[in-house]
């Protein structure tokens, strides 16, 4: 049963998927606690830049994750969506608010990065609202379910995907002057740091993911059919991406956060070849390893993990400072940061068996008196 459903769930997937969940650990940490020099002019700094592009691959995974699931139904889809906005602005509360409460503010030289005062209600307000990718994932999900809804053809995401990065940049910044209004525009079009994954153009990834998804239950579930499909649609994107970088860098690819269309184009391209390495790199070894047991393990709690690891790091800045330390500290912190947040996964996944058991122990109770 557990091969059956390790292939139902696409190794490879699930494999890429956790390795982006470590490297957005390592990114996050370096983000946070290596200084402009640690990041920008070191080996490490280097390195750590070039490994977060390629972490959208979770992006793309939770597009092909959709189609593979079960819970299909607009309403079902809906829910989630809800859900995952909820996680994101908890996670906002979590990571923001409870310190400031706890220790009577944000650090000063974190709050002051982003051009504001610690301890107003104006800074309050922006931590909580701040758009990140589960913001991101939660609107994301209800365009898939009313795509999933009215077509099931596979190029209905493709092509609102591509209208999304082809338009993107054009409307970056898009607002209609209505306070309120504003910040539903800044999570679609923002192009400032108060939302840094807005609608256009990230959810292109995950919708890109969708008619990956689609497209692999079409080819019957063949994973090598479907890896090498997506090697030369990779390598197809990467050269159409590279020509408009190419032809105007600083409009494609100026801003990591607020891409071109050559940009995502050629973001999306190097991950659809990623992914064809990883099946590869699947194959060369046996399944059951504990490297691959821990991402898999990465890859199922994706959403847990990552408001875990933010909310460590973040905490982590009234011990170890904002933007103070080497490439050597940060080189340290990694292991540290991954090994924390994974044992606060264990623990909550204990948590949450132990309240299902007493939960099915009063349900049958119930049913037996």
């Amino acid at each position: 049963m557990e091969t059956i459903q390790r292939k139902k769930r696409v190794l490879a997937i699930d494999i890429a998927r956790g390795t982006s969940v470590i490297l957005m650990m390592m990114i996050h940490t370096m983000l946070i606690y290596g200084t402009i020099a640690t990041q920008t002019n070191t080996v490490l700094g280097e390195i750590i830049l070039w490994l977060g592009r390629g972490t959208t691959m979770f992006l793309v995974s939770m597009g092909i994750s959709f189609v593979l699931s079960r819970r299909q139904s607009f309403l079902a889809v809906c829910k989630r969506a809800l859900y995952i906005l909820a996680v994101g602005y908890g996670m906002n509360f979590l990571k923001f608010l409870i310190p400031e409460f706890i220790f009577g503010g944000l650090p000063e030289a974190f709050v002051s990065a982003y051009v504001l005062k610690s301890g107003t209600l104006e800074t309050g307000i922006f931590f909580l609202l701040l758009g990140d990718i589960l913001q991101l994932a939660g609107i994301t999900l209800f365009i898939m379910g009313l795509i999933n809804h009215f077509s099931k053809s596979k190029y209905v995401p493709l092509a609102v995907a591509l209208l999304i990065i082809s338009v993107s940049k054009e409307l970056s910044g898009f607002r209609i002057g209505i306070s309120g209004l504003d910040y539903i525009c800044d999570l679609f079009f923002s192009n400032q740091f108060n939302v840094y994954f807005p609608v256009f153009p990230w959810s292109a990834f995950i919708l890109i993911g969708m008619f990956l998804g689609r497209w692999y239950k079409e080819l019957n579930e063949n994973q090598e059919v479907f890896f090498k499909k997506m090697l030369f649609v990779g390598l197809g994107f990467m050269a159409v991406g590279g020509i408009l970088n190419f032809s105007n860098p600083e409009y494609h690819f100026g801003d990591y956060y607020h891409l071109g269309p050559g940009g995502s184009i050629l973001l999306l391209g190097l991950n659809l070849v990623l992914y064809w390495f990883v099946n590869i790199v699947v194959h060369l070894f046996k399944e059951n390893n504990n490297v691959f047991n821990v991402l898999i393990f990465c890859s199922k709690n994706v959403t847990s993990l990552y408001v875990i690891q933010w909310v460590l790091i973040n905490w982590g800045m009234y011990v170890f400072g904002f933007w103070q330390h080497d490439q050597w500290i940060v080189l340290g912190l990694f292991p540290v940061v991954i090994g924390t947040s994974l044992t606060f996964q264990l623990v909550y996944n204990e948590i949450k068996t132990q309240l299902r058991s007493k939960r099915k122990n009063r349900t049958e109770v119930l049913v037996n008196s």
